[in-house]
């Protein structure tokens, strides 16, 4: 039957071509018994709006970022010096630092009049010309977090952009915190002009946190007020990322987004609106926080996930790049975030030092994943790390 095969593929190709040899013969019948090509998208199917379109990384030369995270209070601070020469003295090249904080504040005077007029601005960085000229001297690439949902500063300012409980009074979870509505277009274009302002100051990659509703929304959603369409919440986030790429891209900037670690590991979190692939294609790079000390017992078949850096990380790895391949034609650069900290509220955690960190690094490297950024919220990152 093979031979009859290969017959009549000789007969059917040779009157066309006299010159095929025995070799591109077998490859034409390699070829035939391949399945046919299907397209990603059903006959009839409608496109998700949401897919980007001729994805363009703006900074294909950008170097593979090996980062730390660094406070405004910090940046602004003399312990910028310190981060500095961490740089200066190691293969890390990157500085993650907060330009929109936690709270919410604006963290140095953008010269933007609508922004100052809002009265979110606190000088923790009195002179970001400078800091930025620092940067570029010692060849640190510049990476402005941006906090986008969680935002008890202008909460507070602006009930009518967050969340209000049935007295009237703006919602905040146990730690005090407030969020404002990610279905607020006016929210959107107020972070956006955080981030083009921060791309002027010479910032090289926007990265973008809680981009997501509050942990647990879904159990109250019914019963506070605020304005909403017919979107999900998955896709109001995600059509927040899509916008911001698409504001952003034509300045030359990267943008990046956190994500919870383990949204690589589940379904879609509806209740907080993450669907990691629908928020991965629209960045140039995809932020997972895989940091040991997030995983519960029994993840990656770990009773103590913290306790076990290499296998927790390796596990969080191979998830992510699972996770993505429906998207591999689009998917982002994969730049995770791992601990340098000892996280003393787990039972049965482990101190982090030199072994700690070099263990996370090598589980990346394991998995083909080159790039990561170093947290510890203090910004005092352990001395003599190989972080090749």
């Amino acid at each position: 039957m093979l031979l009859a095969l290969l017959m009549m593929i000789w007969g059917n190709l040779t009157g066309a071509h006299p010159d095929l040899t025995l070799d591109q013969l077998v490859l034409a019948a390699e070829e035939a018994n391949k399945p046919p090509i299907v397209s990603q998208m059903a006959p009839g199917a409608t496109p998700d709006p949401l897919r980007p379109i001729n994805k363009v990384d703006p900074q294909k030369d950008a170097p593979v970022v090996k980062g730390i995270y660094a406070t405004a209070y910090s940046a602004g601070g003399s312990r910028f010096n310190t981060l500095l020469k961490l740089l200066d003295d190691t293969d890390l090249n990157a500085m993650v630092v907060d330009i929109k904080d936690d709270r919410g504040y604006i963290t140095y005077r953008t010269g933007n009049p609508e922004l100052e007029a809002m009265g979110t601005t606190e000088k923790l960085i009195p002179d970001i010309g400078k800091m930025m000229a620092a940067m570029n001297e010692h060849q640190v690439y510049p990476i402005a977090r941006i906090v986008v949902f969680k935002d008890t500063v202008l909460a507070g300012k602006r009930p009518d952009l967050s969340f209000v409980n049935p007295d009237g009074s703006v919602w905040t979870n146990s730690k005090k915190d407030s969020f404002v509505n990610p279905y607020s277009k006016e929210i959107w274009d107020y972070n956006i002009a955080v981030a083009k302002e921060a791309a002027k100051a010479g910032f090289k990659e926007i990265q973008f946190d809680y981009v997501r509703f509050p942990e647990g929304f879904e159990t109250r959603a019914d019963k506070l007020k605020y304005t909403k369409d017919e979107r999900s919440r998955i896709d109001a986030v995600a059509s927040f990322v899509k916008y911001a790429r698409e504001q952003l891209t034509p300045l030359g900037v990267r943008v990046s987004v956190d994500i919870f670690g383990y949204a690589a590991s589940v379904p879609a979190a509806e209740g907080i609106g993450q669907d990691f692939n629908k928020i991965a294609e629209n960045t140039d790079v995809i932020c997972p926080m895989i940091y040991p000390s997030h995983y519960d017992t029994g993840w990656f078949k770990q009773k103590v996930p913290d306790a076990a850096p290499y296998a927790t990380i390796n596990g969080a790895a191979i998830d992510t790049l699972n996770k993505m391949k429906p998207i591999e034609d689009i998917k982002p650069v994969v730049r995770p975030w791992i601990q340098d900290f000892t996280a003393t509220w787990v039972p049965g955690h482990i101190a982090y030092g030199k072994h700690e960190v070099e263990e996370q690094i090598r589980a990346l490297k394991d998995n083909g994943i080159q790039e990561f950024l170093l947290w510890d919220a203090g910004n005092s990152y352990t001395p003599g790390v190989n972080y090749k």
